[in-house]
């Protein structure tokens, strides 16, 4: 499919895409930093807490408000809203706010996430954060991110070794125990580690500011638009076990080939 998009259509699903990314600026915005906002638990049982927002829906039906409009045949997958089926062989793959935590916190880390998929995962992305107005965009021959400074080109980092670079994760347990274990045994070879950053740390790291970016327990709506951001700035995103991404589970971002392989003999020798 990827390869049967011309030049005008690219044009107008690019169009769409930002089309989406400025309904839910208003949409999160109404909410963001108040002193009540209306959350639930998707838990329904207390054992954790998965916080979903008024802002999250409003975001998520705003922008499926216009995707009925602009691309009726296209399927969705949304975060809150589940899947529309379509008929053209595109998706939307819409994350309204991830990172509802740091939101209802007040930190400035989440994101809308926007991406365009085909059969073989994302095509192009966005990573919008409304609230400091900075947009990285990825995709069809594009990389670049704008925002209070003007727009300026997306490129991941050079080479380092381990021992010089940046590591980013959300949540300093990652997943499971397993999982962290992995986790924590490149990070303790990193110079920095930081943790919360959500979205917010796989624009950093298609910004060129840092070298890796390792989760797991990711949903297909939390990575395919930074996926497809990080690759059009140079980066390489796979599983732990070096294959596709797209779907979610265990993922590893990383700003070049080497440090990839580095970082993943690792994860996968733990």
């Amino acid at each position: 499919m990827r390869n049967n998009l011309n030049d005008a259509t690219k044009g107008d699903l690019e169009r769409v895409a930002h089309l989406l990314a400025d309904a839910a600026r208003p949409a999160t915005l109404a909410h963001f930093r108040a002193a009540q906002i209306d959350t639930d638990d998707k838990t329904g049982t207390g054992a954790g807490f998965d916080p979903v927002t008024v802002a999250d829906r409003a975001a998520e039906q705003a922008i499926r408000d216009i995707l009925a409009r602009e691309r009726p045949d296209d399927g969705i997958l949304g975060e809150e809203f589940g899947t529309t089926k379509g008929q053209s062989g595109l998706t939307w793959v819409i994350d309204p706010i991830d990172g509802t935590r740091g939101y209802i916190s007040g930190t400035p880390t989440w994101g809308v996430l926007i991406a365009l998929a085909d059969e073989d995962g994302p095509i192009f992305g966005i990573v919008d954060q409304p609230y400091i107005r900075e947009r990285f965009v990825g995709g069809f021959g594009r990389a670049e991110v704008t925002g209070p400074s003007g727009t300026a080109p997306l490129v991941t980092r050079a080479h380092r070794p381990l021992s010089e670079a940046t590591v980013l994760t959300t949540f300093p347990e990652v997943g499971t125990e397993a999982e962290g274990r992995a986790f924590h045994a490149v990070a303790t070879r990193a110079r920095l580690t930081r943790y919360g950053m959500d979205c917010y740390g796989y624009a950093l790291l298609a910004a060129g500011q840092v070298d890796l970016v390792i989760e797991a327990g990711l949903n297909p709506y939390d990575i395919q638009a930074p996926q497809a951001v990080v690759e059009a700035a140079g980066g390489i995103v796979t599983s732990w076990d070096g294959g596709p991404a797209h779907m979610g589970g265990r993922v590893i971002a990383a700003a070049n080939r080497d440090i990839h392989a580095e970082a993943l003999a690792i994860l996968q020798g733990v």
